[in-house]
């Protein structure tokens, strides 16, 4: 599991895709999330406004590639 440090208390999942260099683009963002390629806490996701908070896990499906939000 990859820790992502952010520096505010809260997310929003796209921006996090984003902020990890998991995508290149928020258009990239809104294709993995809609596609239900992305868990949040083991739950599928498909809100790309859907906050993060420190602790949360994010799973990119179908790699095993998790991670873990914390603070900066």
């Amino acid at each position: 599991m990859e820790e992502i440090k952010i520096k505010s208390e809260t997310i929003n999942l796209d921006q996090f895709l984003k902020w990890a260099v998991i995508v290149g683009s928020g258009g990239e963002a809104k294709y993995l999330i809609k596609e239900g390629n992305v868990e949040v806490n083991g739950e599928i996701e498909n809100r790309r406004g859907r906050k993060l908070s420190i602790g949360d896990k994010v799973k990119i499906l179908p790699t095993e590639n998790t991670y873990l939000v914390s603070k900066e």
